[in-house]
């Protein structure tokens, strides 16, 4: 069989598991953590129960990540390594970023808090959903999490997740693209804008396992600067559905695509006996 063949079995596949389900989306904006409280707990309740920060997938249920019990020294000024919470902390999640790293905000009395240190003005501009930390990405704001079984490296994949934003002024400064196994995209979706200073949370849930990884854009430009003429975006809470290893195709998937194959191969051979005809 040759791969003209085989690569066509490959689009029968692919395109018999391009369509999917068009996720339940919740969100909310407010002036303080109890605007949005309300939505965040409906969308933790629609994923089910916290799971330990332990290593191993359990099936069902959530994790975590809320920042605040990061270690000093993987705080600011220090940077936070992108797989501390699947190796230090298992939770299934490590980060990607075209920029210089990560950050989690200081305690007071260890370092400016909510990122003081990177600019004195925004401990006003930055408030917290869970006090005290936040989260940025350093020099860029995209970070991608890419999801594993916790504490391997096993792929893996979520049906859910969400987060929580601080400041988010302009309606398309702050999204969410939520890619699947694949890395194919399934969707893009706008974080809703908050009061000044507010909060916003964006939750996205599909009917399977359908998440590999997200990419967040957080605000339309990186921490360090003044906000003047920029909406500078940072994140609170994750919260997402329990990590599964990303399973292998079903045996009537795999028969489907031999099918495919066999087809595209009796149609060239009966081609092939025509034109020596």
């Amino acid at each position: 069989m040759n791969t003209a063949h085989i690569a066509a079995g490959i689009l029968l596949l692919s395109a018999l598991g391009s369509t999917h389900a068009v996720p339940v989306v919740t969100s909310a904006s407010g002036s303080n953590p109890a605007g949005i409280q309300a939505a965040v707990d409906a969308y933790r309740a629609s994923l089910g129960a916290l799971n330990p920060n332990v290593a191993g997938s359990v099936g069902a249920g959530r994790r975590e990540i809320n920042w605040d019990g990061v270690p000093d020294a993987f705080s600011a000024p220090n940077n936070l390594p992108a797989n501390f919470f699947n190796v230090n902390s298992p939770r299934g999640a490590v980060f990607a970023t075209p920029g210089s790293g990560f950050q989690v905000s200081g305690n007071a009395a260890v370092a400016p808090v909510r990122f003081g240190n990177l600019n004195a003005s925004y401990p006003e501009v930055f408030q917290t959903f869970s006090a005290q930390r936040l989260f940025s990405a350093l020099g860029s704001n995209v970070t991608d999490i890419n999801f594993f079984v916790p504490g391997s490296a096993v792929a893996a994949t979520v049906r859910g997740f969400g987060a929580v934003f601080t400041d988010v002024d302009l309606g398309n400064s702050t999204s969410m693209q939520f890619f699947d196994q694949n890395n194919a995209l399934l969707d893009t979706l706008l974080v809703p804008t908050g009061p000044n200073g507010g909060l916003s949370f964006l939750g996205a849930l599909y009917a399977g396992q359908s998440i590999g990884r997200v990419r967040i854009t957080s605000g339309n430009a990186a921490l360090g600067g003044v906000e003047s003429g920029n909406d500078l975006v940072v994140m609170d809470d994750f919260i997402y559905a329990e990590p599964i290893a990303v399973a292998i195709p079903e045996p009537e998937t795999a028969a489907l695509l031999l099918a495919g194959l066999g087809i595209v191969g009796l149609a060239s051979r009966r081609a092939k006996r025509r034109e020596a005809a």
